[in-house]
Order: structure tokens, then C-alpha cells, then sequence
């Protein structure tokens, strides 16, 4: 009853003031026409559009470059730098733009406000003009389009035959990474059909190439060689960020994605430039997926090729982590998936266990 009471309330005194908005248009109606014209009060609101479009854009560029350092993370990829490159074009363009526009709307209203005697001028359209803001405009952004295009196809194009492959899979709320064994250096197959608690990455355990491959919870790439990660997702839609590698591409379930592309600097490095002894790369989710998504994050480490692949090297494979999986075998490939994973046979049973 209570609400009931407040809504016809609210209506009423919605009522009211629609009926005194009424009022008030109608005796202004019938008082008829009131003097225009402009006092003192017209020059200074149209001196203050020239005060405050100097401060703003005044302030935009101050902060732009006093702060430069805290928002443009420094690259550490070979196409980051072009992306970068590409990036500060449009910019450019569109800050260009922007003040332009800005300075001829402020003047305008400046040196066009009321003046008594003066008139507008009837200006119904101009051919040249009306070419001019559409042709050089279209131009503008076809030049920007297609070189964004060059390096997008670039970065999905096929990877060279010697790079390194990672795959990636995103779930609420963790990133987990597969790599290929150093036996074969070649990542299985995997069904999604296959997927369980245990067999997250969906593994095909009937393909030869997947008995050596092995999990990882950090993410670890080789500094000047090519990567090429294979993203998937489980559940819902997340999005692979590596900012300083100027990486991002969406993990989308049902529809595996990839990206490619070279690390300039090592972990080591990237703190020695920095003067920080304790930064790390990081792989965080740009996708909002839930209540989770704040701790969907990832460690990188970027190591010189010959301590990554030292790295890789001492890593178990996953089946013989998980030695029940054993049974998914075909039995004329057992004995072979027993030697990639690194595991033996217990000549008294036919249960395999992991070495010491």
C-alpha cells in the first residue's frame, strides 16, 4: 500500500510541474515578443568559450606529456614496434583533427556571436567544400585500413616451419599452457569430446604426437624466435593480453584463434631497462568473464633459447603425470607412448608408473 501511495505521489507532482511548465509557456505567449538583443552578458559567454578551449586542449597536452611514460608501456616484440608505429599515425591524424575542429567551432562562436545589425549570411551548400571533408577523409582512413590490414594478416599468417607452438586454453578462471615434448616438437591432437577434471587440454591419446606433450601454469617463450600460440577456450568468451608484446586475440569457445609474433627482450633484460628488479611479464584476460576475471592471470618468462629449451627438457609429459590415461592407448601404441612420456612398465603389471 505504502508504494503504491509514493508512486500516485510521484505522478502528481510530476503532474504539477508539467501543468506550471504549461502555465508559464502560455503567458509568455501572451506577453509577446521580447527584446534580443545581446548585453555584456553575451560577450563574456562568448570570451569564456575562447577561455575554456584554450585550458582544456592546454591541459590535454600537458597531461598527454607528463604522463607519457605511466600509460605507453615499452615494447618487446618485432610487429609490437610497427603496432606502435600504426598507433601513433592514427593518433597523430586524430589529434590533428580534434584540434582543429575544436579551434574553428570555439572562434566561430566567438567571433560570430550577436552583434546588433548583423546578420547571417544564407549559405545553402558548397560543392568543393562538401568534395573536400568527404574525399580526403575516405583517403585518410582506406591508407590507415589497409596498412592495419598488411600487419593483421601478417601476425595470422603461417608460421615459419621452426617456430616454436604453444597452446593456450582459457577457463574460469586460470590460463593453462601445452607444450610439445622435445622428442618430437610436435603438439597432438585434441577432441573436445575428450575433455574432463583430469584431461583439461581434451588430449587424443590415439595420436603418437600427444604422449609427449606436457602442462605448464607459467608461460614460458624463447627471446628472437618466432612463436606462434594456438588459443582455445573452454567455456566462455576470454581474450589473450601479453601487453609489452602488443598481443591480443580473443579465446573463443568452438573456434580456436592464433597469433604469431617475436620477443625482443628477455625477462632480465626488460628489468635491467627498467630498474626494476622484480618485474615480470604478465599474461592477463582482457575479456570480462565473470566475477573471476580480476585473477585470470598468467606468469611470463622470457629466457635466452638455450635455457628455455633446458626448461622444456625437464618437464614431465602428461600422461606420465597422469598414468591411468595409459588405458586410452591403442595397445600397439603403448609400449611407444611408454617411452615418449618416460615411463616404464612394471614387469608385474600392467599398470605403468611414472620414473624416479
Amino acid at each position: 500500500m505504502m508504494s503504491l501511495i509514493i508512486s500516485l505521489g510521484v505522478i502528481l507532482i510530476l503532474a504539477i510541474l508539467y501543468m506550471i511548465f504549461r502555465v508559464s509557456n502560455l503567458i509568455t505567449i501572451a506577453k509577446g515578443p521580447r527584446d534580443q538583443r545581446g548585453g555584456t552578458a553575451n560577450k563574456v559567454n562568448a570570451a569564456l568559450f575562447i577561455v575554456f578551449m584554450v585550458a582544456s586542449l592546454g591541459g590535454f597536452f600537458w597531461y598527454s606529456i607528463a604522463y607519457f611514460d605511466e600509460y605507453n608501456l615499452p615494447v618487446a616484440s618485432d610487429h609490437g614496434k610497427w603496432t606502435d608505429t600504426l598507433f601513433w599515425i592514427t593518433m597523430a591524424v586524430s589529434v590533428i583533427a580534434f584540434v582543429i575542429i575544436s579551434i574553428v567551432m570555439f572562434v566561430f562562436i566567438y567571433r560570430y556571436q550577436y552583434r546588433e545589425g548583423q546578420r547571417a549570411k544564407y549559405y545553402p551548400d558548397n560543392h568543393y567544400l562538401e568534395l573536400a571533408w568527404t574525399i580526403i577523409p575516405a583517403i585518410v582512413l582506406a591508407v590507415l585500413i589497409f596498412t592495419g590490414l598488411r600487419a593483421w594478416n601478417d601476425i595470422t599468417s603461417p608460421a615459419a616451419k621452426d617456430a616454436e607452438v604453444v597452446e593456450l586454453i582459457g577457463q574460469q578462471f586460470a590460463w593453462t599452457a601445452r607444450y610439445p615434448g622435445v622428442k618430437d616438437g610436435a603438439l597432438g591432437k585434441n577432441n573436445y569430446k575428450l575433455i574432463d577434471d583430469v584431461n583439461e587440454f581434451g588430449l587424443d591419446l590415439t595420436d603418437k604426437n600427444a604422449f609427449d606433450d606436457f602442462k605448464s601454469l607459467e608461460l614460458h617463450l624463447p627471446v628472437n624466435k618466432e612463436i606462434l600460440l594456438k588459443i582455445r577456450a573452454k567455456d566462455v568468451l576470454h581474450s589473450v593480453f601479453l601487453p609489452h608484446f602488443r598481443v591480443k586475440m580473443d579465446a573463443v569457445p568452438g573456434m580456436p584463434t592464433q597469433f604469431k609474433f617475436t620477443v625482443t627482450k628477455t625477462t632480465q633484460q626488460m628489468r635491467d631497462e627498467l630498474g626494476n628488479p622484480n618485474f615480470n611479464y604478465e599474461l592477463a584476460c582482457a575479456e570480462i568473464c565473470g566475477r573471476g576475471h580480476f585473477s585470470m592471470k598468467m606468469s611470463v618468462v622470457v629466457e635466452e633459447e638455450e635455457a628455455y629449451e633446458k626448461w622444456k627438457a625437464s618437464q614431465e609429459a602428461w600422461l606420465k603425470q597422469n598414468p591411468d590415461y595409459l588405458k586410452k592407448v591403442p595397445d600397439a601404441l603403448k609400449e611407444a607412448a611408454m617411452i615418449k612420456a618416460g615411463m616404464q612398465k612394471d614387469p608385474g603389471s600392467s599398470v605403468a608408473e611414472a620414473n624416479d
